[in-house]
């Protein structure tokens, strides 16, 4: 692997978030050592903005939006998602997916004390079991935010598990863009991104100084409305 990379910001004002507990759990962070036990290994500033105002600027007001999380870790970026969804007076919810029963107890912890824990539902285990019957009778979905395994296969079977569930102006979210991997190594999310430009083609925009370890964040859509 390539030395790792960080995006994360902390020298911002925490008033820019937009629920006070992620204030809370970035108040007096000033590392990423530091931020990682008070927040988990979360995308931080200003990922959590970016998500933010990309849902505002994409949710329907007219419908019910199902948003979809894989990889919650402690919730951080699941309490984005949910208030984005309150904050554009949206119905709907989010449905996350995380392996470690820990960091499971920690997000609903801070779902609770953010007071978004109505708008989550989570799904605990192995997304490769709990992904496909969870999503099974959902269409038309627009917004998901991949960010659970890392490993290329991974991210392809998420993928392409979303893939017919997704509406055509759909936003597929992915984390951690950066080439990290020497030529010998799996190519993780990067490799993951560019296979999928040549298999299913869409429109992918990448945003490289966005989170930490591996950073960049990048948005596939398959065929815009115009």
């Amino acid at each position: 692997m390539k030395p790792p990379v960080f995006r994360r910001m902390f020298d911002y004002d925490r008033a820019l978030l937009p629920n006070r507990r992620l204030a809370e759990l970035e108040n007096g962070v000033t590392t990423i050592d530091e931020a990682r036990a008070r927040s988990g290994a979360s995308i931080g500033y200003p990922g959590w903005g970016l998500l933010y105002h990309i849902l505002l600027s994409h949710l329907d007001r007219n419908r019910e939006e199902i948003l979809i999380e894989t990889g919650t870790n402690q919730g951080a970026t699941t309490i984005i998602l949910a208030q984005a969804l309150i904050d554009a007076g949206c119905a709907g919810r989010v449905l996350t997916f995380e392996l470690e029963e820990s960091n499971a107890d920690i997000a609903e912890a801070n779902y609770a004390i953010a007071g978004v824990s109505a708008r989550i539902v989570m799904h605990r285990g192995d997304v490769r079991k709990t992904f496909p019957s969870a999503i099974a009778g959902v269409s038309g979905l627009r917004f998901a935010f991949l960010d659970a395994s890392h490993l290329e296969a991974d991210v392809m079977f998420e993928f392409t598990t979303l893939l017919p569930h997704l509406a055509d102006d759909g936003l597929v979210i992915f984390d951690n863009t950066y080439c990290i991997a020497n030529g010998n190594e799996d190519q993780r999310v990067n490799g993951a991104l560019k296979k999928i430009q040549s298999e299913y083609g869409g429109n992918l925009i990448n945003f490289e100084n966005v989170s930490w370890f591996t950073p960049g964040l990048a948005i596939w859509q398959k065929a815009p409305k115009l």
